[in-house]
């Protein structure tokens, strides 16, 4: 007689002597339990940095874009956002685990809603020790990093009063310019005005 024993919960495989209803009852356990040995689909994350430059002028506040976008999983939330800057001192790291590492600055941190995908950087009142290329770098909960292409970040000095940004030497040379069209159209004009002054002074004497 067949004797009923249960391999996974709700399925029943029949036994008998016969070798080739072992080989079946073989076939359907592999069958069954193949769906539990299925491994998690590996994250496919793509991290995009937006512009690639970016200027600023001192005392500016600056965002630096990054969004996160991954078909497979809708929501971001267990993600671990890093941003670090490379310069001609080596590399800083700014922020780790989604929060500020510096010590003692509260001009950087990080925007956005991570459960949206958007992981964006903000640098307050900017200074010319900002500038760099700025990384965006994600930790899966798989322990894979994915890191972005980069955004390169100037300063540009305001110098002078009012904020003026160009240059002492620019300014003297636009002015020395402006100075020198004036005297070559006085010259050009002289001849005729000294005409139209003759020309008046011989109509007045007729």
């Amino acid at each position: 007689s067949a004797v009923l024993f249960s391999l996974f919960p709700g399925t029943e495989v029949g036994v008998t002597g016969g070798g080739a209803n072992k080989e079946n009852a073989a076939a359907v356990i592999h069958v069954t339990a193949q769906p539990l040995w299925l491994t998690p689909e590996p994250w496919n994350l793509l991290v995009t940095q937006t512009p690639a430059k970016e200027k600023a002028k001192e005392g500016e506040t600056v965002v630096l874009n990054c969004h996160l976008n991954s078909p497979q999983h809708p929501s971001l939330t267990n993600l671990m956002v890093k941003w670090y800057k490379e310069d001609e001192k080596g590399q800083m790291d700014l922020l780790e685990k989604n929060v500020t590492i510096l010590p003692n600055n509260s001009r950087i941190f990080r925007s956005g809603d991570l459960s949206q995908g958007d992981v964006s950087l903000i640098i307050l009142n900017v200074t010319t020790s900002d500038h760099g290329i700025y990384f965006c770098e994600v930790t899966l909960p798989d322990g894979k990093v994915v890191t972005g292409d980069g955004t390169k970040l100037r300063i540009r000095r305001a110098l002078g009063l009012f904020g003026i940004e160009e240059s002492i030497g620019t300014i003297i040379g636009v002015v020395a310019a402006g100075i020198g069209g004036i005297v070559v159209l006085i010259v050009v004009l002289t001849p005729q005005l000294r005409k139209c002054v003759l020309c008046m002074r011989q109509e007045s004497h007729q």
